[in-house]
């Protein structure tokens, strides 16, 4: 291999690429609008979550109660309907996600020492964030039958058992904001797309223009050429990866724990492994829209939805679960996420790194055998 070959390849793509200023702007922008996108909307916390009340009985104790849901910030009361009608209709029209209704004789069953019952309906459309809000209602209740307890006790003067007292304590993510682990795993999305999207068209382009047959019959071997066209995209790759861990530094402050330079090498052994990818559907295509629909097919929906980033890979069916062993964002994320948010090292991570050096050269292997110096 010479590299003057390989510099007059990449000299000639870096002249394509510059003549094409839409494609290169494109190039860059798509990935900060994924960012900012995914980033800002994308988020899996369950705050505000819209409550509609239908007091009846209209009391101090009710009011009482109330209160819980009013000063927690996971709620938000919308409303106070006089009637059931009213309850069904705001949940129909979505402007609630739950309704609480409280009996006539709430406060007289409190004062009484009786069990008074409370209606909870909760809008199950969006079961996931129904199963979490109906939890947060069920530890405020539970919380006031404690304070409850406590208080009739006290004015018997007897003094309530300890009980349980549990702690919980996160590590890596303290706050349990989701937007820290949403957007390392994004950037490993994101980077799997554009990096792969960009050298799909590389060789494709070279067959539907004809000067692919100009180049079979140069000197240059099928080892410099690919190279040649390797290199100036993967310097597009990686100035993405690194305006995407700026942006995820200074716009979404998510906490960089680990070694900053650990993080661009195994980023860029991704980046030359998702490009190669590309590369290797560009030259079975050889046809640009079907290589790039070739490309988000195989990457976007694999790493999207296969890699751990939107769905936890231990709830799915045991046989999807051996299918994200081949899905290489699987690896990145969990590298991501690990420096990241846990600062660990390549001691702990050695097993995902290896696979995703595995990856790369296979990628790498079968873009340099696919690719053949001869005329279709």
């Amino acid at each position: 291999m010479k590299l003057r070959r390989v510099w007059a390849i990449s000299r000639k793509e870096f002249i394509q690429i510059i003549r094409d200023s839409r494609s290169l702007a494109m190039a860059i922008a798509i990935p900060v609008l994924l960012l900012i996108l995914f980033g800002t909307a994308l988020t899996l916390d369950v705050d505000n979550v819209r409550l509609v009340i239908w007091d009846q009985d209209k009391s101090k104790e009710s009011r009482d109660f109330i209160l819980n849901f009013a000063n927690s910030r996971y709620f938000k009361i919308v409303g106070y309907c006089d009637n059931y009608t009213q309850l069904q209709e705001r949940i129909d029209k979505s402007e609630a996600m739950m309704a609480m209704t409280i009996p006539v004789d709430y406060s007289k069953l409190i004062l009484a020492k009786q069990t008074a019952p409370v209606q909870l309906i909760v809008d199950g459309s969006d079961s996931s964030t129904a199963t979490i809000a109906a939890s947060y209602a069920a530890a405020i209740a539970s919380t006031y039958n404690a304070q409850l307890t406590t208080q009739t006790l006290s004015r018997f003067g007897i003094n309530p058992p300890a009980g349980l007292d549990m702690e919980p304590r996160v590590w890596f993510n303290a706050d349990l904001k989701s937007r820290n682990f949403i957007i390392p795993g994004l950037i490993a999305v994101i980077m799997m797309i554009i990096a792969a999207l960009l050298t799909s068209l590389t060789i494709a382009r070279e067959w539907e223009r004809g000067t692919m047959e100009q180049l079979i019959s140069t000197p240059v071997t099928s080892g410099e050429l690919i190279l040649g066209k390797f290199l100036p995209y993967f310097a597009i790759g990686f100035l993405d990866l690194l305006i995407a861990i700026a942006m995820a530094q200074f716009i979404y402050h998510i906490p960089l724990r680990g070694s900053l330079t650990l993080l661009i090498v195994l980023s860029a052994i991704f980046i030359a492994g998702a490009m190669s990818l590309g590369i290797f559907i560009s030259t079975t295509a050889k046809n640009q829209l079907m290589a790039s629909q070739l490309a988000i097919l195989t990457t976007f929906l694999p790493a999207f939805l296969l890699s751990g980033f939107a769905y936890a890979i231990y709830n799915m069916p045991k046989t999807i679960q051996v299918i994200t062993y081949i899905v290489p964002a699987r690896y990145f994320i969990t590298i991501l996420k690990g420096i990241y948010l846990k600062g660990i090292g390549i001691s702990a991570l050695w097993p995902d790194v290896l696979s995703l050096i595995i990856f790369s050269s296979i990628m790498v292997l079968l873009a340099k055998r696919k690719f053949k110096k001869k005329v279709a």
